[in-house]
């Protein structure tokens, strides 16, 4: 087992369990793994009545998160002993019915549930990367409103709830969430998801937009010239893309990793798309950092 961990094919997870690592994969997918390694390992050690749920639940629903979990977050319907784990992060509070499940054999918070908890420990940020995934995933607003109201008085609530009202299920990835979130705390109106531009070429699809003054914001994420084929042939069928929208009189403002830390430029850019009646909505303080 010491070979196997030294030669670089085994990962420990917890005391006594390890992992098979993958032979490929960037940073951010190998910690996922081991991330669920780690979930699986506790939910078969962990003889008393759990839960999985917030972050490590949503590995187990498939919704992205920006940051590694490291530990294993559970829920149980006691406070926890004085022992204080690295490996485990113990939450209290009831669980109803319609707010647990199982996959994969494991006992985990249902969707909406989970979402909930991300919104309210993860920031706005990770929240909402996670509550639009839910939501594209299926996941019932209402019920995530009727949750929040059952847990008024919980810590983080408040960032829940403006998370909750931010959150759009037209969002497809994680990239599409934080331009968005970025544009929102430019105090822009909020711009719809997978606007349809009825172009030569058929119909395509931008990210976010403006219909009414037509503006168009495109997420440009290093995944969306790596997975479709050669990085040449994508970028040749993107800008063929951006020249039919623009040949309908349709304004495109390309949004990259850079414009989610240093937003000047982008409203800049934005500010010479866009009339003034665009910057008149309110900036919800609970989605302002984080």
């Amino acid at each position: 087992m010491r070979g196997r961990v030294r030669d670089g094919g085994w990962a420990r997870v917890q005391p006594g369990a390890y992992v098979t690592l993958p032979e490929s994969g960037d940073e951010h997918a190998r910690a996922q793994h081991l991330d669920l390694g780690r979930v699986a390992a506790a939910a078969a050690r962990l003889s008393t009545d759990h839960v999985i749920s917030h972050a490590s639940a949503a590995l187990l629903w498939g919704l992205p998160l920006l940051r590694p979990v490291g530990a294993v977050h559970l829920t149980q319907g006691w406070s926890p002993n004085g022992r204080v784990s690295r490996t485990v992060v113990r939450h209290t509070g009831p669980l109803a019915d319609d707010e647990r499940t199982v996959r994969a054999g494991v006992d985990v918070t249902g969707l909406e549930r989970t979402a909930v908890d991300c919104a309210m420990t993860l920031g706005p940020a990770g929240g909402l990367v996670v509550m639009d995934a839910a939501l594209h995933r299926g996941a019932d607003r209402d019920l995530c409103a009727e949750l929040l109201t059952r847990r008024r008085w919980t810590r983080g609530v408040r960032t829940a709830r403006a998370v909750l009202a931010a959150a759009d299920d037209g969002a497809e990835s994680p990239g599409e969430t934080l331009a968005r979130l970025a544009i929102l705390r430019l105090g822009l109106v909020p711009p719809a998801t997978q606007v349809p531009v009825r172009t030569h070429l058929g119909v395509m699809w931008g990210d976010l937009g403006w219909e009414q003054w037509r503006v168009i914001g495109e997420y440009d994420g290093v995944a969306k010239y790596t997975t479709a084929g050669p990085a040449a042939e994508a970028v040749l069928r993107e800008k063929r893309r951006q020249e039919a929208m623009e040949e309908e009189g349709y304004a495109v403002v390309r949004i990259v990793k850079d414009d989610l830390r240093a937003t000047s430029s982008l409203a800049a850019r934005l500010r010479r798309l866009l009339p003034p009646a665009a910057f008149t909505a309110t900036v919800d303080p609970y989605l302002r950092w984080g």
